[in-house]
């Protein structure tokens, strides 16, 4: 069955050298610098991602953005998997319920997106995750250097660098804390909606597979079914992308 099959990486990403053994920092990229953004939540869906780096606001979503500096879109999008886990947790001030966090040392693969942006572009959609505007350049050297940055106890503060693919880094941010001390939380159907969306169209997937995957992730299981969540996904079975319950049976 599909939903058997076994995870396996689609791309090479290489884990970032021991910092112990790392004799000096990598050169962090500047602000015009190509580097890859793997989003393994809403910013999957292009539609989505375009709302971070043009301006506007996602479909069901309850925030306008500003947009980055560089507007354009990503140079290129391809699907990967990352090393580690996606969770829901807290409570998401644009799609109500859980939103997703990513434990780089968590169990299994989480599949993922990778974009193509430029380093700027990356720090603006950081920023836009704050809460805040575009206009400061992250220092991505720390990061490059041992794989891990904490920038500060905000929700997507972590930077972490999962390795290089064709060269260039791959980045990601998440929360400072682990799977094992999140706070966990049901995310809203509209949210998982933008999610899915994302998974079909990098990945292939089908709406069950997306289903499947999604109702087994940490504060989605109990609370949706693969049944609930995969008739809230079929675009004619009725459910609704600003859907406000959980979806529990």
């Amino acid at each position: 069955m599909e939903d058997s099959l076994p995870i396996r990486p689609i791309l090479p990403i290489r884990r970032p050298a021991d910092p112990t053994t790392a004799p000096t920092a990598p050169t962090a990229p500047g602000r015009d610098d190509p580097v890859w953004y793997a989003a393994y939540g809403s910013n999957m869906n292009t539609e989505r991602l375009a709302c971070y780096l043009g301006g506007g606001r996602p479909a069901d979503g309850a925030r306008e953005y500003p947009g980055c500096r560089d507007g354009r879109p990503p140079g290129q999008s391809v699907p990967v998997r990352l090393p580690g886990s996606l969770y829901f947790a807290l409570e998401s001030r644009v799609w109500g319920g859980g939103m997703a966090f990513y434990d780089p040392q968590g169990p299994g693969t989480a599949p993922a997106r990778a974009h193509l942006l430029t380093a700027g572009q990356f720090s603006d959609i950081v920023a836009q995750e704050m809460g805040g505007g575009p206009g400061t350049d992250l220092d991505l050297g720390t990061v490059l250097r041992t794989g891990l940055d904490r920038q500060g106890p905000g929700r997507y503060r972590t930077l972490v660098c999962l390795g290089t693919l064709g060269g260039l880094p791959v980045l990601t941010f998440t929360a400072p804390w682990t799977l094992a001390e999140a706070e966990l939380n049901a995310p809203r159907a509209r949210y998982l909606r933008t999610i899915a969306a994302g998974l079909i169209d990098a990945h292939g997937w089908s709406t069950r597979r997306a289903s499947v995957y999604l109702t087994t992730r940490p504060g989605a299981a109990g609370h949706w079914t693969v049944r609930s969540l995969h008739a809230a996904l079929a675009p004619h079975s009725g459910g609704s992308a600003s859907t406000t319950g959980s979806g529990r049976s």
